[in-house]
């Protein structure tokens, strides 16, 4: 199944998100990040989304883009926000400051050397942390992510291409069960 095919099983409910995902999965509909980018993002957040059909679709776009090991750089980032997620959202909302001060004790080396750009990488985990809904790991990349002077424009970016994908996700999966 490539990403024609999954854009042709949208509903005509949902046609807007057909028109969001071609304009998101371009340089021109993603100001600020370029295709190597985009690509670590998008598939990123279909793994978050959990649509397997979506995320094999998008490896197939975006095979000339991405190198293997840049595949796995966006795997880890879904990995390790999934688990980190979690873990942060938890400690943000569990309103006991005591939380805050323990050591979180979560293993997270790949973020050391992830296997794509450490500002992809952190772009990423941003995108997952939005569909993960974890404010408190989103403030953290995002403050990351300007520290290294990415634009707000760029981050914007990749936070549509995390709604959007989500969106699609969704509408497949309850497309699917209405079969």
């Amino acid at each position: 199944m490539n990403l024609n095919d999954i854009k042709s099983l949208l509903p005509d409910y949902a046609k807007d998100l057909r028109l969001n995902l071609d304009s998101v999965l371009s340089e021109s509909g993603a100001p600020g990040l370029v295709q190597k980018q985009i690509a670590i993002i998008a598939l990123a957040s279909a793994i978050a989304s959990r649509h397997a059909p979506l995320t094999r679709a998008l490896r197939g776009h975006f095979a000339d883009v991405l190198s293997e090991a840049e595949a796995n750089g966006a795997r880890a980032a879904a990995a390790i926000m999934g688990m980190n997620n979690i873990y942060y959202r938890f400690v943000h909302l569990v309103e006991d400051e005591e939380y805050a001060t323990l050591r979180a004790s979560l293993r997270m080396n790949v973020m050391s050397n992830p296997g794509c750009e450490k500002i992809d990488f952190e772009l990423a985990s941003l995108a997952v942390s939005a569909i993960n809904g974890c404010g408190m790991c989103m403030a953290s990349h995002e403050k990351t992510l300007r520290k290294h002077e990415v634009a707000a424009t760029s981050i914007q970016s990749a936070a549509r291409i995390a709604a959007v994908l989500h969106a699609v996700a969704v509408a497949l999966e309850q497309a699917d069960a209405a079969a």
